[in-house]
């Protein structure tokens, strides 16, 4: 982090993401998303690439991923975006992950149409 970056405390990024403070700070505590810094008085700070990443991980909670396949995840997309080589295991766990998302983004679909039904039916009484 340079100095000149835009820095936000962990209630900043927690009122940005919808997500609490208590989950900040275990994403933090288990590795998911690391501070850009601490201030002088030991504060977490965070960086739009921070906030990026967390909102990255929001995205793929609906989904159901453990934080174990999230963790692997970032790590395969940081990889796959500062890499100027194609790395075969990497494309393919990737491709893995990409399936897995599009199945599940399948049932969830499947899920709301049922809970759409489900209301649609209850509106008529």
């Amino acid at each position: 982090m340079h100095a000149s970056d835009p820095t936000m405390h962990i209630g900043e990024l927690a009122d940005q993401t919808g997500l609490s403070l208590r989950t900040i700070r275990h994403y933090d505590e288990i590795g998911l998303l690391k501070p850009s810094g601490r201030s002088e008085g030991g504060f977490r700070l965070y960086t739009q690439p921070d906030l990026e990443r967390l909102l990255l991980i929001r995205r793929m909670k609906p989904l159901g991923f453990a934080l174990e396949e999230m963790i692997d995840l970032l790590s395969i997309m940081e990889a796959r975006a500062t890499s100027s080589e194609d790395d075969a295991g990497v494309a393919a766990k990737l491709d893995q992950y990409l399936s897995e998302a599009r199945e599940r983004r399948e049932k969830l679909r499947s899920q709301l149409e049922m809970a759409d039904e489900f209301v649609a039916r209850l509106e008529r009484l």
